[in-house]
């Protein structure tokens, strides 16, 4: 016996020590367990705590329990659907299972290849308290805003077995992304701003898959040998990778993978965001246009399409914007002299960046916010449906500012 498989079967044996502790303490509850021994593992808690400060308290373990019938997301990487992969919803017992069989029967199902991705596991399961993100990454714009309405987030566990992948792609409103491997090895095919102009198609499509032969193809794929090689990075267990924004990305999961994915912005990239909600606006306008003088509405009407495309429109945007500057004036006015002094301040992110941060962050708003204000399309909405003044808010704004710097 290797020294690899005496410590994956040291491993699994104190595994199922925990798993069995857990159902006796628990013996009411149906719950499904996964293990996924690594070499690795020995050093990966150490690693994350190194590299990123990241403490994983019940991932670290490699035990992940829940109810058999929590409903999970699992796309199919063996099928097409537009530019992506089906998804289906399904009971996280019954993809463990799919992944046990999955891997007794050498890495391949009649089923295709399942990839448990876009979980909302933290905020399904916040009593777990999994993880903490890190502090270089806690300005998370993005993250605080769906908190405080209380709709949704973009943090995610991925968990797929050897063979998964995600189509190229960039992330959502062209934010950051920041992704965690627990165990197992990942292979990432980057390409900086710009370069997926050369790797559309014919009609302006964005290709599926960046390592096909069709892009070969010159009727197809006119641009394709302008375009560089991509920057490829394998990313092993216990490594964080920082993704910026427009980067276009293809993953691979090289071996059974689990990781923790962030999607998030801030003041570094908001103008980033904003140009791609006007380059998303124009995009829709010109696939309509046809229609402009047929229809009272069609401003409207192109907001709701592009929210309905991309997640967001002008308003809600505005909305976020108006969010984020609450959070830092309030802060701000709380503990005026320095951020240690900021007890029971709400956010703790603010109060471990400090005051001179949120007093930045309040100067990039007012730098995206005096372009909306100067936006066509902006200064069509209607100021009540708003509930706001945006040029109240930066004046409020400036003022806030000013007492700081």
């Amino acid at each position: 016996m290797t020294a690899n498989q005496i410590s994956r079967s040291c491993c699994r044996n104190l595994v199922s020590k925990q798993y069995h502790y857990f159902k006796k303490q628990n013996k009411d509850m149906n719950v499904a367990a996964l293990y996924i021994p690594s070499p690795k593992m020995n050093r990966t808690a150490y690693a994350m705590n190194r590299t990123a400060e990241i403490t994983f308290p019940v991932m670290s373990q490699y035990v992940f329990v829940f109810t058999d019938e929590t409903p999970v997301p699992v796309a199919n990487c063996s099928a097409k659907e537009y530019n992506a992969n089906p998804k289906q919803i399904m009971a996280f017992k019954e993809f463990i299972q799919y992944w046990r069989e999955y891997i007794q029967n050498g890495h391949s199902s009649p089923r295709g290849c399942l990839y448990l991705k876009d979980w909302h596991m933290q905020r399904i399961f916040p009593e777990h308290d999994t993880y903490k993100t890190p502090i270089y990454f806690s300005s998370d714009w993005l993250n605080e805003y769906w908190d405080t309405i209380e709709m949704d987030d973009y943090r995610f566990v991925y968990m797929g077995p050897k063979g998964s992948w995600t189509p190229f792609h960039a992330d959502v409103f062209r934010s950051y992304s920041w992704s965690a491997n627990i165990c197992g090895r990942k292979k990432w095919l980057l390409y900086p701003p710009g370069q997926e102009e050369f790797l559309k198609d014919s009609h302006g499509n964005l290709a599926y898959d960046v390592t096909a032969t069709i892009l070969q193809d010159k009727g197809l794929f006119p641009h394709s040998d302008k375009a560089c090689p991509p920057l490829e990075i394998i990313q092993e267990a216990g490594e964080v990778i920082f993704v910026p924004s427009g980067w276009h990305h293809q993953v691979y999961n090289l071996e059974d993978t689990v990781s923790v994915n962030h999607n998030w912005l801030n003041g570094c990239n908001l103008d980033i965001m904003w140009q791609f909600l006007q380059d998303e606006l124009l995009s829709v306008q010109k696939e309509i246009e046809e229609w402009r003088d047929t229809m009272d509405t069609w401003h409207q009407h192109c907001q709701v399409i592009m929210k309905s495309c991309t997640g967001i429109d002008y308003m809600e945007f505005a909305l976020f914007l108006k969010t984020i500057v609450n959070n830092r004036i309030s802060f701000l006015n709380s503990c005026p002299g320095n951020a240690v002094s900021c007890q029971g301040n709400p956010s703790e992110a603010l109060c471990a960046l400090g005051p001179h941060h949120a007093a930045f962050d309040l100067q990039r708003v007012i730098h995206v916010l005096e372009s909306m204000l100067s936006n066509e399309d902006f200064k069509r909405l209607e100021p009540s449906a708003l509930g706001f003044s945006p040029d109240e808010l930066l004046q409020e704004i400036r003022e806030a500012v000013h007492t700081i710097v």
